[in-house]
């Protein structure tokens, strides 16, 4: 067994790994590590998720001095896998008076010329705004030693073939070059015997990929079904933090509306996004303001959040390689993570081959009952009841003069039971637009209320939604399920609208 104190590395290296909890390397660092330390260049091939950053980051760091220029080059595909890489160095050299500086469009290139003035020893970034430095003369690569291309498929995927070679031309040809890829497609190959030298290749098999903290399942379900199934698999998990796969821009798109509609807390994130949009989306998820993101293999590259309890297969991917790739998105940092992939009855010889290629079995289980919800769900009910009573206030003692009236005619134990029903079940409404029995749609904390407008008056969900916000004063995320009937709306929202929503619900009755 290998430990991070075997390599020949600094203490000061060592004692960052330790302060960051990890003794033993993962498989791309205990085979890459080594091979980056003698010097020579190194070809990498391995999937997210496995810990390639610090198998590069590592040796990088460790060669890097304080003296204040700039000696190590990453180019990679998006922003926000520079935000990440940088994030990791900046935790490998907290005993090393070293900088790192993350380069990036959408940000101020004046905040980055600044710091490259008063000077950096590591530089992360992304081709396009590389360049922009390099055609300023504002970054100086004259005395840099090593250059590392991360997600090098991902980039050449982009287009940024050609700002790596112009880039790579104004590096000293005496340099180290490291390359990571989770593919090794022709072009890859093709880069790397123009610009590396005899390079060393280390590999990790798809059965080291996949960890084994990461719980894999898959559900058989109907593609007429298909959303209300996730909808139930997602009500009687615990789900924190949850990445779902979708195959198209427009499955992105559609899956984000559906599940936004039923009072999901979801966003989308494909290519049309603009940056500043992204980000956005990206803020909330990391900040858990979302449960839910929803994005294509390509808008999710790049993505690194610790804490994705859920990684789901809304789509089954396209080949085994993207299937490791997605998962290994949850079970980080040692945690358990769960992997659950929607397979409908025309795509399981398409699974199997996933099986055969992973070298493992990927047990199924069925499609929660409605029941099974329930009884998932009842703990968080007394919570929200308890919570409620807690809370008290006035828009309790508005109700009490009616609650006495009912429980002297009524048992108390039915009065409950009643008012649950009435609370957690759909009604005729929802019936009538093709939910089934037990479905609120709702995320937990949230209640109903009617508003008696619809498709009459051709309202939008981002139109009343958008209304409601800005009259009521709460953000627009807190607004969930939206239904939309042809002379009422029903919405989902958190207890700061309980006191409108009772009323609404009251007279509608």
């Amino acid at each position: 067994m290998t430990f991070f104190a075997d390599f020949k590395i600094s203490d000061q290296v060592k004692q960052a790994i330790k302060d960051m909890g990890f003794e033993e390397p993962s498989p791309i660092q205990e085979k890459a590590i080594p091979a980056i330390l003698t010097g020579g260049d190194v070809i990498g091939q391995a999937q997210t998720g496995t810990g390639k950053t610090a198998a590069f980051g590592i040796p990088v760091v460790d060669k890097v001095t304080e003296e204040r220029f700039i000696q190590a080059l990453i180019l990679t595909p998006t922003r926000e896998l520079a935000i990440q890489v940088s994030g990791e160095l900046q935790k490998l050299s907290t005993h090393k008076r070293i900088r790192t500086l993350p380069v990036y469009g959408g940000q101020s290139i004046g905040h980055q010329i600044k710091a490259l003035r008063q000077g950096v020893q590591i530089v992360i970034g992304t081709p396009g705004r590389m360049l922009d430095h390099l055609r300023r003369g504002t970054l100086n690569l004259n005395s840099v030693h090593t250059v590392v291309l991360d997600e090098a498929d991902e980039m050449l995927d982009m287009g940024f073939v050609d700002d790596i070679e112009s880039i790579l031309k104004e590096v000293n040809d005496v340099r180290q070059t490291l390359l990571f890829s989770a593919t090794m497609p022709p072009a890859i190959r093709k880069l790397s015997r123009k610009y590396m030298n005899n390079p060393s290749t280390v590999t990790i098999n798809k059965g080291e990929v996949t960890a084994p903290s990461i719980n894999q399942i898959y559900y058989k379900v109907l593609e007429r079904n298909k959303i209300d199934s996730l909808c139930r698999i997602i009500d009687s998990d615990n789900v924190e933090l949850g990445i779902l796969f979708c195959r198209t821009k427009k499955g992105v798109a559609e899956l984000t509306e559906a599940l936004q509609a039923r009072g999901y807390l979801a966003d989308g994130l494909h290519g049309d996004l603009t940056q500043s949009q992204r980000d956005v989306v990206m803020k909330r998820f990391r900040d858990s303001s979302i449960e839910f993101l929803i994005a294509t293999d390509v808008a999710a590259r790049g993505i690194d959040v610790e804490n994705v309890s859920h990684v789901i297969n809304y789509d089954i991917p396209q080949d085994p390689e993207s299937y490791v790739h997605r998962i290994g998105r949850t079970g980080r940092a040692g945690r358990t993570g769960a992997a659950i992939t929607l397979v409908t009855p025309r795509e399981m010889k398409h699974l199997r081959s996933i099986e055969k290629e992973i070298k493992m079995h990927i047990p199924s289980r069925g499609v929660p009952t409605i029941e099974e919800v329930v009884e998932k769900q009842q703990n968080a009910w007394k919570s929200l009841v308890e919570d409620t009573i807690g809370q008290g206030g006035k828009e309790m003692d508005l109700f009490l003069p009616l609650a006495d009236e009912i429980l002297s005619e009524q048992d108390a134990k039915e009065v409950i039971a009643a008012l649950l029903k009435l609370k957690f079940s759909t009604e005729t409404a929802n019936e009538d637009a093709g939910y089934s029995f037990g479905e609120t749609g709702g995320a937990k904390g949230m209640v109903r209320f009617f508003i008696n407008v619809g498709r009459n008056v051709n309202l939008t969900p981002k139109i009343l939604g958008d209304e409601i916000s800005r009259l009521v004063g709460i953000p627009a995320q807190t607004i969930g399920r939206i239904d939309i009937f042809e002379n009422f709306r029903l919405l989902m929202s958190r207890k700061k609208l309980l006191l409108l929503s009772m009323r609404a619900f009251v007279t509608h009755e």
